[in-house]
């Protein structure tokens, strides 16, 4: 089913993805990650993630020489991770083994988004949107459908063929089911824009919470048939871009034929309601994320909505562990809201990344920041890069970030 030629190319990259997962200090990572998780970090913990990968192509290391689609799409994967293997690794762990996706379909709430788009550099996935409002009468609502979860075991079957003739003897095949992500207003953002939502939530309290309650109700039918068909992933390595390494899942009486979400990991965020009250906030996201949340064994929340003034309303939501402190925070504040409580995930920003002249000492400075006032406030401290857009076509930028980052937290 392969070419000779791509399946040459996929065992190359394969086995020197092997040959780095089997290093000792995957294992040594993997248990630096759990301390962490459990709350009694032996370090602070770096890691980088959603990457300007356009930008990132130096010597040809991620120039795909496969023609098959499916097996581009390994390629790309491999040489991805060893690129970040070479150049900015921080905390990553290269796991000996491939995740293939189990074709599953879910028929989603039945709302196509209505939008503009605006295109700075085509070859950046990062785009600029203008959302219609789909949502403005009452009939509106009911256009709004309960997901609908199926599987096609045929089409497993075939792409998991299809990886155990490209990775056997190198590295294991691993079946992946569905890894939850379940905002509640990411997707009403897309289907209303913004503004209008949150103008909404002021002028029209009762429709707005006939809304989210619907969407709620959806998230969790689909969580019940991805249990009753045993289609939810294993035990993951990442959630939400930081190691998800813990001693306390799975729980109890797992079946890893069947998992459960009380088995795993799941992260919430409300990014749109960044300017919101804490009551409101409270009101329309923790009341309703909370019964998604409950059912899971850990949780991540937040993203780049910033929680530092909002934290007593994140106590509220069960199973927290690790809570984001956006590049928007004030990091003082955040930390004596954390504590030692949770994981105090900063997010530094990506922006200085992309201003000229760049400059490493002032990411040492912002980093520094972080850990003086995580240290004052006992939090358990990680630090993840992401929502990278640009780095100007200078990948080296990066790397220094990695390593200022690297020293900061006394690696």
């Amino acid at each position: 089913m392969v070419s000779a030629q791509d399946k040459t190319i996929i065992r190359e990259l394969a086995a020197q993805v092997a040959d780095v997962a089997a290093l000792p200090v995957q294992e040594q990572k993997r248990k630096m990650w759990r301390q962490l998780n459990a709350l009694q970090p032996a370090r602070p913990m770096v890691m980088i993630d959603q990457v300007c990968w356009n930008e990132m192509n130096i010597n040809d290391e991620l120039t795909l020489r496969c023609a098959d689609p499916e097996c581009r799409g390994y390629e790309d994967y491999l040489r991805r991770t060893l690129y970040q293997w070479q150049h900015f690794p921080v905390d990553m762990v290269v796991e000996p083994f491939v995740r293939v996706p189990k074709a599953i379909h879910n028929t989603g709430f039945g709302i196509r988004v209505q939008e503009d788009v605006a295109v700075t550099d085509p070859t950046n996935s990062v785009v600029g949107h203008k959302y219609l409002n789909q949502f403005q009468t009452e009939e509106d609502l009911q256009r709004i459908q309960m997901p609908k979860i199926c599987h096609d075991p045929a089409e497993t079957a075939r792409r998991l063929e299809v990886a155990h003739e490209l990775f056997d003897n190198l590295l294991e095949v691993k079946p992946w089911g569905a890894d939850p992500y379940l905002s509640l207003w990411d997707p009403i953002s897309t289907w209303m824009g913004v503004e209008n939502a949150l103008y909404a939530l002021i002028d029209r309290p009762e429709y707005m919470h006939q809304l989210v309650d619907r969407i709620t109700e959806g998230y969790l039918s689909m969580l019940d048939q991805l249990e009753e068909q045993g289609l939810l992933c294993g035990s993951q390595s990442l959630v939400h871009c930081t190691g998800a390494y813990t001693d306390e899942l799975p729980a109890p009486g797992y079946n890893p034929e069947r998992p459960r979400t009380k088995d795993l990991w799941m992260f919430g965020l409300a990014q749109m309601f960044s300017t919101v009250s804490p009551q409101m906030f409270e009101e329309f996201e923790v009341d309703y994320a909370s019964r998604i949340c409950g059912r899971f064994g850990l949780v991540y929340y937040g993203c780049c909505d910033p929680l530092d003034g909002k934290m007593r309303e994140v106590h509220l939501i069960p199973k927290v562990r690790k809570v984001s402190m956006s590049p928007w925070v004030d990091q003082e504040r955040g930390a004596t809201e954390v504590g030692r409580d949770f994981v105090y995930s900063r997010k530094p920003s990506p922006a200085l990344l992309a201003v000229d002249p760049f400059d490493p000492e002032q990411v040492r400075a912002d980093l520094l920041a972080t850990r003086r006032a995580c240290a004052q406030h006992g939090c358990p401290l990680e630090i993840i890069l992401k929502d990278i857009s640009t780095v100007r076509y200078e990948p080296e930028r990066l790397f220094q970030w990695a390593r200022v980052a690297m020293e900061v937290a006394g690696a």
